[in-house]
């Protein structure tokens, strides 16, 4: 799917949602905890040998006979750490949840670059060796040029993968997966509790975007099949039927409705995303919660 200008013209009146004030040492448009010298006011406090005598308050001083400082919010750059699981069984659905995850991580990228966030993209496969783009809408192209370059095939660890993260401060971690992997398939909820406890102790504004095929919320294959493991190969003979179409997508609706139960609880952001709807309407609808508006 190709974007248009248009769509990157509305992307740039979003801002990403942070849910707290940075506290980075770091220059950009985040209104930090920190006082500082940008032009937005935030309080008075008395008057302290070594303080900027610019900064006193000669009104307040006239009126109390006292001197005052006027203190300003200063601007911060906040952390975007985008994740994205380039395991094989991404590639899998006629719309390929691969293309949609990279789609999603630009997405994301240029929101936080367009508000002068500092952007790092992760391979789930290859911690070691992010993607670091800083510096405004100019480090898009090669942002993007790296997404292209992604293989989504082998398996990726998406718990190790987190646990690898780097420490560096307040900010909001995007985890992009169909999160098809045992530790959610088997231990679901446990797994999600334990994520969010994680991601919090970083404190990370944590966004799981939770990428899956239409073919995989609406079976519509019938009769004997042989199922492969698009990442260990194994395979497995199953005949669908009604009665087994309805076991499977029971069993993913809970899978979902419990992996949202377990943000909602935490204060985290969860949203399904799937291949089969349109692009602009997920972005600018579904995902609305992830913004400043």
């Amino acid at each position: 799917m190709k974007l248009d200008a248009a769509f990157f013209d509305t992307l740039s009146r979003l801002r990403l949602s942070m849910g707290h004030k940075s506290s980075m040492n770091l220059s950009g448009n985040r209104k930090s905890v920190q006082k500082g010298s940008s032009t937005e006011f935030s309080d008075f406090r008395e008057y302290m040998p070594g303080d900027d005598i610019r900064r006193i308050d000669w009104n307040a001083y006239g009126r109390l006979d006292r001197f005052y400082i006027k203190e300003y919010m200063e601007e911060k750059e906040a952390v975007v750490s985008i994740l994205i699981d380039t395991s094989a069984s991404m590639n899998y659905g006629e719309k390929k949840k691969s293309d949609l995850a990279a789609m999603l991580a630009a997405t994301m990228a240029y929101i936080g670059l367009g508000n002068m966030d500092r952007v790092l993209i992760y391979d789930m496969q290859r911690m070691d060796v992010p993607f670091v783009a800083n510096g405004g809408k100019r480090a898009f192209p090669r942002l993007a040029d790296w997404l292209e370059q992604r293989s989504f095939d082998g398996r990726a660890d998406i718990v190790e993968a987190l646990k690898r993260l780097p420490a560096k401060g307040p900010g909001m971690t995007i985890v992009i997966s169909d999160f098809l992997q045992e530790d959610f398939v088997d231990q679901g909820r446990e797994t999600v509790k334990k994520l969010l406890r994680f991601l919090d102790y970083r404190r990370q504004k944590a966004v799981f975007l939770h990428v899956l095929a239409g073919e995989e919320l609406s079976i519509g294959m019938t009769g004997t099949r042989n199922l492969i493991d698009m990442e260990d190969k194994s395979t497995l003979r199953l005949t669908l039927d009604a009665a087994s179409i309805r076991i499977y997508e029971k069993a993913i609706q809970e899978f979902i409705t419990g992996f949202e139960k377990e943000c909602a609880i935490a204060g985290a952001v969860y949203a399904v995303c799937s291949t089969e709807v349109d692009f602009y309407k997920l972005i600018f609808q579904d995902l609305r919660m992830l913004y400043d508006i």
